[in-house]
């Protein structure tokens, strides 16, 4: 092989080297941008509890979105829509005589609504997760409410946090009662979401 022919063969080698990395990195990145769109500023606290690896936050996020897909999530009826309606207005009048209670009750009715959508009932931490997928924008007002709730068991919550929660919880609460989760998931798969996750839908 003389010279010539010796560098062409490696200044071909090294374009396809580059090109891969180019390759590997754009995919990286529009994953990236996928998941970014789909859980907004859920997917900064997953990087931030992947302490900051976000390939790992990444992995963890896909496989929530595979869990959640595989719910057999749906909308509420009017007539479940109506009833909750008013348990919610029943939990909010309750708030001037009670907070204690007001605060309980609309916390019960939250799980309710979830199980009536189709979420599993399960700890905290998952169902906080779970709910990061169809309902990114609010999965946050859920984590306050339930920590002020833990402050209202041990007795540590002033009326002020109470009324906190009920504002928290209603964020959630309306937005459960809003538009079916399969249409959409559907809607920010065409946003951004992958065929793979399409077809998982």
């Amino acid at each position: 092989m003389d010279d010539m022919t010796l560098f062409l063969v490696v200044a071909i080698a090294a374009v396809v080297i580059v090109a891969l990395v180019i390759a590997l990195l754009v995919g990286r990145n529009s994953r990236g941008g996928r998941l970014r769109r789909i859980f907004g500023p859920e997917y900064d606290r997953a990087v931030e509890a992947a302490g900051g690896d976000r390939r790992e936050a990444e992995a963890a996020l896909g496989r929530r979105l595979a869990r959640v897909r595989a719910y057999r999530l749906h909308g509420l009826s009017k007539a479940q829509k109506r009833r909750y309606g008013e348990a919610w207005a029943h939990a909010q009048a309750e708030f001037m005589d009670d907070p204690h209670a007001a605060v309980r009750d609309a916390d019960k009715l939250l799980g309710e609504v979830l199980q009536a959508r189709g979420y599993p009932l399960t700890d905290f931490d998952q169902q906080a997760e779970d709910l990061s997928v169809g309902h990114p924008r609010v999965v946050e007002n859920y984590r306050a409410a339930h920590a002020i709730a833990l402050k209202e068991d041990e007795g540590e919550a002033q009326t002020e946090d109470l009324r906190l929660a009920m504002t928290h919880c209603r964020a959630l609460f309306d937005d459960l009662m809003g538009e079916a989760p399969r249409r959409r998931m559907r809607a920010q798969d065409r946003r951004g979401g992958t065929s793979h996750q399409r077809a998982a839908a």
